[in-house]
């Protein structure tokens, strides 16, 4: 068991910015079209976390066009460029998954800590 932590080890990246749940950011992804590659912002909020060291992820939610759209993004992957936080959030819950439901303004509601 060792040998597997210590691969994976190497495999974590060590400048993760200190975010959770319920924080507004903005996703810098690498995409790869043709032969070319570009940053692609995708800015949410925060809606989920799970896993833990190479196997963590999060869960992103935006509102496009009226309509709410949600990525997962791997946290320890190269795709990710960095991780900007706007803006903390002060929740109450570990997942956010009843804004599903909300429409408008309503559905990226979260107060600001602080």
């Amino acid at each position: 068991m060792d040998i597997i932590n210590k691969i994976e080890k190497e495999q974590l990246k060590q400048d993760v910015a200190a975010f959770n749940v319920g924080d507004t950011v903005k996703v810098h992804c690498r995409v790869v079209e043709g032969g070319k590659e570009r940053i692609q912002i995708f800015e949410g909020l925060v809606i989920a976390r799970k896993g833990a060291s190479v196997n963590a992820s999060f869960t992103v939610r935006k509102i496009s066009y009226g309509e709410g759209v949600e990525r997962v993004f791997p946290l320890h992957t190269p795709r990710i460029a960095k991780i900007e936080v706007l803006s903390k959030g002060k929740v109450r819950r570990a997942k956010l998954h009843y804004l599903r439901g909300r429409v408008g303004k309503r559905a990226l509601l979260v107060k600001s800590a602080g």
